[in-house]
């Protein structure tokens, strides 16, 4: 049985250990609140690009003039999983959903017998693959010093996973990360980026346009923007996941500190009461002896 003197500092060890779940939780609220609107302020201009190049695509589905980009190298034999995660911890499961998102299907893709390789975007995403698929990893990104991920991050991102497909080194791009959806809810989401697959909005009317140049020179110049916008906006619905799957950890965190914080000052009052006890009985019996 611990001493009251152990107990005495595990209560005080423990109280520390919320206030510091508490202040990290109060930090993730604040970020979270600037993340969630730039994830939020995202979402229709990446709707809108889609549309656009939904509607492109449909004409020059098929035709020997469509940007190999969008035609793809004829063959899917080699993927590059550019694997999305937190440079830090700390955040509850937000890291691991999406390695395991990464690693299952990288496990799926091998028993079909392609070659896989992994892009990491982050440190935490890189540490939980390496284990298994240290081997397929050809290259990583650190953004440890980005204090706020820009457009410009993401390009960077956009032309190393063109550049695999450029030069052969790659038939299909998956792009894997946590959809925000709000603070308890993070949906993990893998999106094939290259080759390019637009999907059109459920109820939107199609419409016909007769476009100046022709729509494959068009795509030529929009299909590698529209890559980095999709990574630009995958690194956002990610920032906005991990804050609001951190605030949610430290809030959980510093509820079971409270709760163990109870338990261990109700532990010591009675410790302290028997040991009290104890020496009245002590004090008595040493008393009536005389």
């Amino acid at each position: 049985m611990p001493s009251l003197k152990d107990l005495k500092s595990r209560i005080t060890s423990v109280k520390n250990t919320r206030k510091i779940t508490k202040a990290m939780q109060m930090v993730a609220a604040a970020k979270l609140r600037r993340a969630q609107e730039a994830a939020e302020a995202g979402r229709p201009y990446a709707e809108r690009m889609n549309a656009v190049m939904t509607s492109l695509a449909g004409g020059v589905a098929g035709s020997e003039g469509a940007p190999r980009l969008l035609a793809g190298s004829g063959k899917d034999q080699t993927h590059l999983l550019v694997v999305m995660t937190a440079e830090r911890g700390l955040c509850g499961g937000f890291n691991s959903s999406i390695a395991k998102l990464a690693r299952t299907h990288a496990q799926e893709l091998t028993a079909q017998g392609k070659t896989v390789k992994i892009l990491t975007v982050g440190k935490k995403g890189r540490e939980q693959l390496k284990r298994d698929w240290a081997n397929a990893f050809v290259g990583h990104i650190d953004l440890s010093d980005v204090k706020r991920v820009g457009y410009a991050n993401a390009a960077d991102i956009a032309r190393q996973a063109t550049a695999y497909f450029d030069n052969g080194e790659a038939d299909v791009v998956t792009v894997f990360f946590s959809r925000f959806q709000s603070v308890i809810s993070q949906i993990p989401t893998a999106q094939q980026i290259i080759p390019a697959k637009f999907e059109a909005e459920a109820g939107a009317a199609s419409s016909l346009y007769d476009y100046e140049p022709s729509e494959e020179t068009i795509l030529a110049d929009l299909l590698p923007r529209n890559i980095a916008t999709q990574i630009f906006t995958a690194l956002l619905e990610n920032g906005a996941s991990e804050q609001g799957a951190r605030m949610s950890a430290m809030d959980n965190a510093t509820r079971n500190a409270g709760d163990m914080i109870n338990k261990l000052t109700i532990q010591f009052n009675r410790s302290r009461q028997a040991a009290i006890t104890k020496e009245l009985i002590e004090i008595i019996s040493g008393a009536e002896a005389l």
